[in-house]
């Protein structure tokens, strides 16, 4: 289940992905982000926490097709701020961010661990 954690008036979405990830939250989560573009936003900050995240109770087919939203519209993301409490995360996402880094500068991903809110939300607030 997807659930906005907070609204903003700038170009910043917030998302907590509880157990699984289906259908219907990658549809929210496309016309949410659709929303701030069509506001004028070129770029979309997201925070996404995944702490009580379980892959396996996870939408194969949202999986996927939220892999082909996040390529059509890659040059639309700005920084990405992952929330967890894991250790295959915090080694993954610098790995991605080598990609989104040399793809789009002035862009990052980043881990925080759930103790490091407050510093995740700053991230996608500047």
């Amino acid at each position: 289940m997807l659930e906005q954690i907070k609204k903003f008036e700038n170009n910043t979405l917030a998302f907590e992905v509880i157990d699984g990830f289906t259908e219907t939250d990658e549809k929210f989560a496309q016309k949410l982000f659709n929303e701030k573009l069509e506001k004028g936003f070129e770029t979309i900050n997201i925070l996404v926490k995944v702490d009580e995240y379980k892959l396996s109770k996870t939408s194969t087919k949202a999986f996927f097709e939220d892999i082909i939203f996040i390529l059509r519209k890659f040059k639309n993301l700005g920084h990405i701020a992952i929330v967890a409490h894991s250790k295959i995360l915090k080694i993954m996402v610098p790995i991605d961010n080598l990609f989104f880094e040399r793809s789009s500068k002035g862009r990052e991903e980043r881990y925080f661990d759930i103790s490091q809110m407050d510093q995740a939300w700053e991230f996608v607030n500047n």
